[in-house]
């Protein structure tokens, strides 16, 4: 057992602060171990996440310690296709020759990274390629949140802000549950918000899991809550609702949008979103009366994270209708609160990589926020033959990013490719080696620095000793590749050492940290203060100076127009559409027993039909179907519900495995990526993965 843990008398256990890594919110726990072997978690009363809870797919993923489906030793892909044994001093070696062979034909930009950030991985992910002299670093954003986070940047300069929802009086989400699958503390507060009378209206072609909460439901047409939220924006405006003096005087191109959305009426918009034009503008009125203390929650994946071609606009939209509210900063309004950083770090002992060439993508693809890029260029240049490795670090890329088939193809062509995972992913068996990393309860990470009302620091130690000795720890990983490939002088100094330097500089304890897990940084966030508008014109910005300043643009304007999806359902058509169950986090948790056993009994895989479309085809709840389209078909068994949209077919995104040493997700339900055409939004370089088409058939009952 390792001696960060803290002993408690008489209880037979140990205890070590630490953090959950069953999703990228990285909440807070308490480990409990005994006689060195993991006996529970609790949530980290401190930490501002979880709050003292942990949630099912915490609680079920640190049984990942003890999987039967881990790697346990590096592996090495032979030309029939499968895998053998071989050493890490062997592996390495044949990487680096591979990497330097590249460098030297190609180039740096011929060389990426693609990884779900984890507070070691962005910090060793990205150092590692710059290393190499390539700004190719990607995360899994353009299947997340890019379009959201790309759109918020063309209005107010930030990538994200925060619901202050415990203040508020009207809250309105678009296409986000937090009943689906979100933070424990989210969940809390907005549970405690509908029980002190704030209205919930949910947005969503699904009545999801936070209808529990809700005072109404607007069952969109997907693909159409840019209309929706024009429409809003059009009654505010036109009745003259919105705050009057915050547009005057922080924000500029009102008048200009004010024409613009005269064409967006709320009769307009019925036909398009299936939603009646007097519940819309009952709803632009309500939101007007709340004033600031009505609020557009901020999002994540859902409907415009990254979903349809007109998605980016869909941010725009939700940022400026809070601006015509007035609500930003405001108590119960649109929060853009502080996350701190690390401060400057001694440059000898840490010393920064020279800047390589751009990264592949960004002039493609112009209105992206930049820092985690699209990682859809590697398909696209894979594909061309321009890129010519790639390495993966806790990504299933394959499975989860864009259409398998064309990752496939992609990196059937490259000459190099490396998986760093705890487990035997289907992106693991697409690559040439396959580098096995210890699981996050085996290993110490960086702090991770937290934004919000009170900006803090939070920690991962480890918590009990390598279950499998041939495993490593990323930055471990990291630290013998670039030995390997000629670049090992960027990283000549531990983990801990690294983390103890980032504490320095912003003048926290390591022991401290260790200790209590989590550590508050700065003031609270203070109300009523103006936000910083990071814009061009440094106010919040209804017509965007960056796109009228860019040139080549091929769908979007400066104004925040309506967009149409670029695929609509016809009479024999629905719509496929996707999103989270809250046992499960996307592809990575269908490898745990407890958890697939929650899916089996209740056959959670099953996709959702709206009762009267089901009824049209004769298919009852309970019966097979098959779902089909132009790049994919396969069977499923139908959820009949009331719940959904008649335009729609839902199905959970976590399903359809296709890797055999997986033996819990193999096989289970169907893999909402093979029907989603390769195909990338414009100008912004999301993945678009609601626009696909199926038909539905009834198999067998």
């Amino acid at each position: 057992m390792t001696s960060r843990a803290h002993a408690k008398e008489g209880t037979g256990y140990v205890t070590v602060a630490t953090s959950c890594n069953a999703c990228t919110n990285k909440c807070g726990v308490i480990a409990y171990v005994k006689d060195g072997r993991l006996w529970k978690l609790k949530g980290n009363a401190a930490h501002p996440y979880s709050k003292g809870t942990v949630c099912a797919r915490g609680h079920g993923y640190a049984q990942i310690l003890y999987s039967a489906d881990r790697l346990t030793e590096p592996l090495k892909r032979n030309r029939d296709g499968s895998y053998s044994a071989i050493s890490w001093e062997n592996a390495y070696r044949e990487i680096g020759e591979r990497v330097r062979a590249i460098l030297a034909k190609d180039g740096p930009e011929a060389l990426a990274i693609v990884e779900d950030p984890r507070p070691n991985g962005k910090y060793y992910s990205k150092r590692f390629i710059n290393a190499l002299g390539s700004n190719n670093y990607y995360t899994h954003n353009a299947t997340c949140n890019l379009s959201l986070s790309s759109g918020y940047q063309a209005t107010f300069g930030g990538t994200n802000f925060s619901a202050d929802i415990a203040s508020s009086k009207l809250v309105v989400f678009i296409g986000r549950s937090y009943g689906d699958g979100m933070r424990p503390s989210s969940a809390a507060t907005l549970a405690r918000a509908a029980e002190s009378g704030v209205k919930i209206v949910l947005v969503d072609p699904r009545l999801n899991n936070t209808g529990i909460f809700a005072s109404q439901w607007l069952p969109v047409n997907p693909g159409t809550d840019l209309a929706l939220l024009l429409a809003i924006a059009n009654v505010l405006v036109a009745e003259g609702l919105y705050d009057k003096t915050f547009v005057a005087e922080q924000t500029t191109g009102f008048d200009e949008w004010a024409v613009e959305l005269a064409k967006y009426p709320p009769e307009w918009a019925e036909g398009i979103t299936g939603i009646p034009a007097d519940t819309m503008t009952a709803l632009a009125r309500e939101l007007g009366a709340a004033g600031p203390k009505g609020v557009i929650e901020q999002g994540w994946r859902g409907a415009f994270g990254c979903q349809y071609r007109n998605s980016f606009n869909t941010a725009r939209a939700i940022a400026a209708i809070n601006a015509l509210l007035g609500n930003w900063n405001r108590k119960g309004g649109a929060l853009i609160t502080h996350t701190p950083k690390a401060g400057a770090l001694d440059a000898g002992k840490f010393p920064t990589p020279v800047q390589g060439p751009q990264k592949a993508g960004v002039t493609e693809y112009p209105l992206q926020t930049q820092d985690n890029g699209t990682n859809l260029i590697v398909v696209k240049q894979g594909i061309e033959g321009k890129m010519k490795g790639v390495f993966f670090y806790n990504s299933n890329a394959v499975k989860a990013y864009a259409n398998p088939r064309d990752w496939k193809d992609a990196l059937a062509k490259m000459e190099l490719t490396v998986c760093i995972d705890v487990q035997m992913s289907e992106t693991a068996h697409q690559c040439d080696y396959v580098l096995p990393e210890c699981s996050y309860l085996e290993r110490d990470e960086l702090p991770e620095f937290l934004g919000g009302k009170q900006g803090c620091v939070a920690g991962r130690f480890k918590a009990v000793e390598k279950v499998h000795p041939e495993t490593r720890a990323s930055d471990v990983i990291y630290a013998e590749l670039a030995e390997a490939c000629g670049v090992g002088e960027y990283f000549r100094f531990s983990c801990e050492e690294l983390a103890r330097a980032q504490l320095e500089s912003v003048s926290v304890s390591y022991d401290e940290l260790r200790e209590k897990g989590v550590v508050n940084l700065g003031e609270p966030f203070a109300y009523d203060e103006p936000p910083t508008w990071k814009t061009p014109s440094g106010k919040f910005e209804f017509v965007s100076q960056k796109i009228a300043a860019t040139e080549g643009l091929k769908l979007y304007t400066p104004l925040i127009t309506w967009v149409e999806p670029k695929v609509s359902p016809g009479a024999d058509t629905f719509r496929l559409i996707g999103g989270k169950q809250s046992i499960h986090s996307h592809t990575m948790t269908t490898s745990i027993e407890s958890l697939m056993n929650i899916t089996r009994e209740y056959a959670l895989e099953r996709a959702w039909i709206n009762a009267a479309r089901a009824a049209e085809l004769g298919i009852a709840d309970g019966d097979t179907i098959e779902v089909r389209n132009e790049l994919f078909t396969a069977t499923v068994r139908a959820r009949v519900t009331e719940r959904l949209n008649p335009t729609a077919l839902w199905i959970p995104t976590h399903y359809g495995g296709s890797s055999p040493e997986l033996r819990q997700g193999f096989g289970v339900g169907i893999p909402h990526m093979e029907y989603v055409p390769f195909d990338i939004e414009p100008d912004v370089g999301s993945a678009m993965t609601h626009e696909a088409l199926v038909t539905i058939r009834k198999v067998s009952a």
